[in-house]
C-alpha cells in the first residue's frame, strides 16, 4: 500500500490476506460506520493471490480500482462471484491503465492524491485459471511507477517479472526505492525440492540468483532501498542464517517481511 499524506491509501494489488492486513495496520481501520481509508486498489495482474482480495471488500463502500482492460476483463467476465461487488450501482469503478501513460491516482470521490502512477508491460503470463480461454498479451502482467507531485520521489513496484526488458530497466533506473520480483532464488527451485515441474521462467519470475538472476543483473540500481517481494516460501531468502540471503544484503538488498513499512 503507498499513501502521499497518511491519509488516503492505495493497495497495490488485493491478496486474499486483505482482512488480516488492513486489521494489522491501524491507518487502514474505519473511522465511521461502512468507512473505509482505501482510496483505490491497482492491480498488476489476474493472479489470483493478486485480485482474490477484492471480493472481501464487498460491503457497502464504493471502489475504485485501476488495471488493464485485460486484467478487468478476466476479472469480471464469466465470474459469478464478481456479482458481490455488484450490489448497488456503481459500487466499483474500473479505470484503465495503459502502458507508458501516467495516471493521477483518485478515489471514488475523485480527488487528487497527489501519486501518479505509469503501467510498464512486464513479460508475463495468463492466470492459470484463464490459460485454456485465450492467448497471452502483454497487457496480462504490469509492473507500475509510481510519483510523488510534490517531491518527485519514485517508487518501482514490480512483483512479478519473467525478464527484464528496456522499458523496466528504465522504469528502475532513476526509482528512489525499488521493490522488485523475489519469487524464487533459482530456476529449478521447485523441481529440486520434488514441488513442482515448472522453472521460475516457465511461471514467468527472473530467478534472484545465478549470472542471469536479478541479484547480478540489478547491480548498478541507484535506488536508496531495494527490496524482494512475492518471496515465495521455497525461496532460501526468508532464512535469516542462510548464504543466499547474505549474499542478496551484502550488496545492499532488503527481504521483505508482513507488516514492513518504508518511508521515502
Amino acid at each position: 500500500m503507498v499513501s502521499a499524506d497518511g491519509e488516503r491509501w492505495f493497495l497495490l494489488n488485493a491478496s486474499p490476506e486483505i482482512r488480516s492486513q488492513l486489521e494489522s495496520f491501524r491507518e487502514l481501520h474505519p473511522r465511521a460506520p461502512r468507512h473505509s481509508p482505501v482510496d483505490a486498489i491497482v492491480l498488476t495482474n489476474g493472479d489470483l493471490d493478486h485480485t482474490l482480495g477484492l471480493l472481501s471488500l464487498r460491503e457497502s463502500h464504493p471502489l475504485v480500482v485501476y488495471a488493464t482492460e485485460r486484467v478487468r476483463r478476466g476479472f469480471t467476465e464469466g465470474n459469478v462471484l464478481y456479482r458481490t461487488l455488484e450490489r448497488f450501482p456503481g459500487q466499483v469503478t474500473w479505470r484503465v491503465l495503459k502502458p507508458g501513460r501516467e495516471e493521477v491516482l483518485t478515489g471514488a470521490d475523485g480527488r487528487a492524491s497527489g501519486l501518479l502512477v505509469e503501467a510498464v508491460a512486464v513479460p508475463g503470463k495468463l492466470p492459470i485459471h484463464l490459460e485454456q480461454l485465450g492467448a497471452a498479451d502483454p497487457r496480462d502482467n504490469i509492473g507500475l511507477r509510481i510519483r510523488e507531485a510534490s517531491s518527485g520521489r519514485r517508487l518501482a513496484y514490480f512483483p512479478a517479472a519473467g525478464a527484464l526488458t528496456a522499458n523496466v530497466r528504465k522504469a528502475l533506473a532513476d526509482a528512489d526505492c525499488v521493490f522488485f520480483d523475489g519469487t524464487f532464488w533459482s530456476s529449478d527451485e521447485l523441481p529440486a525440492l520434488g514441488l513442482g515441474t515448472k522453472r521460475a521462467e516457465d511461471m514467468a519470475h527472473l530467478p534472484v540468483g545465478g549470472a542471469a538472476g536479478s541479484l547480478a543483473a540489478l547491480r548498478g540500481l541507484s535506488a536508496s532501498r531495494r527490496i524482494y517481494i512475492h518471496v515465495n516460501n521455497t525461496n532460501p531468502l526468508l532464512r535469516d542464517d542462510s548464504i543466499e540471503r547474505k549474499e542478496a544484503e551484502a550488496v545492499g538488498w532488503e527481504i521483505a517481511s508482513d507488516g514492513m513499512e518504508v518511508h521515502l
